[in-house]
């Protein structure tokens, strides 16, 4: 398959992981590394890039026109896939996973294949912990909710005070962009920053490095290319957790 053309696949199942976030499986299956994401078209809406929570599915919380638009998909709809593209999570000897509610979609692969030993998670609420379950299984599970309903009362970020982070040769992070800066910070503190494996996500038009629209400041490093994961001491003076860019171009600034 090419970069520039998408395969059509047929929706062959939607499976409700919380009350909002949908895993859309599809009939065709892409080989990837783990953390590799998709370029996925929505047909008279969007391309959008999309990390794949399995070789065959995709896992969407509707948050744009696009992400909407799959959310509301049913079997038989047909959707097109890129890719898979960019890099992947490299990682041996004892892992840390760190994910944010949907974040924890390109690690959910990558701790089913036994590469994680300890897997934090964290959402508003006990509702939106997407794939307790399956990530009880497969790791150590640790989880945070802002209000409490489950596991710590607070941030995900709150549990790194619980572990002993020498002792984790990587630590692979996924999720909202405050909450990646703050276990970046407390890594570089340690002197660990080049444990972290961070996997970006950002807005891009073509997914293959041509464009530029992912490029992420002050390095002009492509998210699409020399990403999507990202090592800590690559983004320690980044725009990480502080900005972003939308399809303009404009500078959109994290609260």
């Amino acid at each position: 398959m090419g970069d520039r053309l998408p395969r059509g696949v047929e929706i062959t199942a939607v499976v409700a992981e919380t009350p909002r976030i949908r895993t859309l499986q599809f009939s065709d299956s892409f080989p990837f590394t783990f953390g590799q994401f998709v370029m996925v078209w929505v047909p008279g809406v969007d391309e959008i890039p999309m990390a794949l929570s399995s070789p065959r599915s995709i896992t969407v919380l509707p948050v744009g026109d696009a992400t909407r638009a799959l959310c509301a998909m049913r079997e038989g709809d047909r959707i097109g896939i890129r890719g898979p593209f960019g890099n992947g999570f490299r990682v041996q000897g004892q892992t840390l996973a760190i994910a944010g509610g949907i974040g924890a979609a390109p690690l959910l692969p990558l701790a089913l294949g036994g590469k994680v030993t300890t897997f934090l998670l964290g959402a508003i609420t006990a509702a939106e912990l997407p794939f307790r379950a399956p990530l009880s299984e497969a790791a150590t599970l640790h989880v945070a909710t802002d209000d409490g309903s489950a596991g710590h009362h607070g941030f995900v970020t709150d549990l790194l005070d619980t572990l002993v982070l020498e002792v984790y040769d990587h630590v692979c992070v996924c999720g909202p962009e405050p909450m990646m800066r703050r276990v970046l910070d407390i890594l570089a503190e340690m002197g660990l920053d080049e444990r972290g494996q961070f996997s970006l996500h950002r807005y891009m038009k073509c997914g293959i490095g041509v464009c530029g629209s992912c490029c992420i400041d002050p390095s002009g490093q492509r998210v699409c290319r020399d990403g999507p994961v990202f090592t800590g001491d690559q983004l320690l003076d980044s725009e990480l957790g502080r900005y972003a860019r939308d399809g303009s171009g404009v500078r959109r600034r994290f609260g």
